[in-house]
C-alpha cells in the first residue's frame, strides 16, 4: 500500500492504534504519572518529617525514613525521565496528526481541482477568449457608430447651394439700398402753377438764320 494510500483511506492496520487513539493514551499516561509524582513528593516530605522526628531519639528509625526518602526520590527522577519521553511523543504524534489533516485537505483541494478542470482544455480556454476579445471589438465598433451623428444631404450640389447663396446675398443687398434711398419727403415739391416751356434751341437758331438772311438781302 503506497504512503497517500495508507493516509488517505486506506485500510486500517487492526495491529495498531491510530494516531489519535495513540496520543489519548499518552495523555492518559501522563496524568496518571503525575499522580504518581504528587504521590511520591508527599511521601518524601513525611520520611523527611520521621527522620527530623528520630534524629535525636531514634536514630536508627531516622535513617530508614531517609533511605526510603533516597529510593522515592529515585523513582520521582524516573517519572520525570519518562513524562520527559512520553511528553516529546505526544508532540511528535500530534504534529504527525496535524499533518495528516493538512495533507488530507489538500488532496481533496487537489481532487477538486482536477474535477473542476476535468472538462476544460487550454486550447479551448484561449479559443474561447480570443472570441471574448473578438466580440468586444464588435460591440466597441457597434457603440462608436450609433455615438456618431448622422450626416443628412452629403449627396447635395455644393455649387448649386452656393448660387443660392449668393442670390440671397443680392437679395438682401437690394434690400438694403432701398432703405438708404430718399424718401418722399426728401423729394423737391411739384410747382403749382403754369410751367412755362422753353422752345427747343434748334428753333432759336432757324429764327436767327431768317433775320440773318433778311438783313443781307
Amino acid at each position: 500500500m503506497s504512503f497517500f494510500g495508507k493516509i488517505f483511506g486506506g485500510k486500517k492496520d487492526d495491529k495498531g492504534p491510530t494516531t489519535g487513539e495513540a496520543i489519548q493514551k499518552l495523555r492518559e499516561t501522563e496524568e496518571m504519572l503525575i499522580k504518581k509524582q504528587e504521590f511520591l513528593e508527599k511521601k518524601i516530605e513525611q520520611e523527611i518529617a520521621v527522620a527530623r522526628k528520630n534524629a535525636s531519639k531514634n536514630r536508627r528509625a531516622a535513617i530508614q525514613a531517609l533511605k526510603r526518602k533516597k529510593r522515592y526520590e529515585k523513582q520521582l527522577l524516573q517519572i520525570d525521565g519518562t513524562l520527559s519521553t512520553i511528553e516529546m511523543q505526544r508532540e511528535a504524534l500530534e504534529g504527525a496528526n496535524t499533518n495528516t489533516a493538512v495533507l488530507t485537505t489538500m488532496k481533496q483541494a487537489a481532487d477538486a481541482l482536477k474535477e473542476a478542470h476535468k472538462h476544460m482544455d487550454v486550447d479551448q480556454v484561449h479559443d474561447m477568449m480570443d472570441d471574448i476579445a473578438e466580440q468586444q471589438d464588435v460591440a466597441r465598433e457597434i457603440s462608436d457608430a450609433i455615438s456618431n451623428p448622422v450626416a443628412f444631404g452629403q449627396d447635395m450640389d455644393e455649387d448649386e447651394l452656393e448660387k443660392e447663396l449668393e442670390e440671397l446675398e443680392q437679395e438682401n443687398l437690394e434690400n438694403e439700398l432701398l432703405k438708404v434711398g430718399p424718401s418722399a419727403e426728401d423729394l423737391p415739391a411739384v410747382p403749382k402753377g403754369e410751367v412755362v416751356k422753353q422752345k427747343p434751341k434748334k428753333v432759336e437758331e432757324d429764327d436767327d438764320m431768317k433775320e440773318l438772311e433778311a438783313w443781307a438781302s
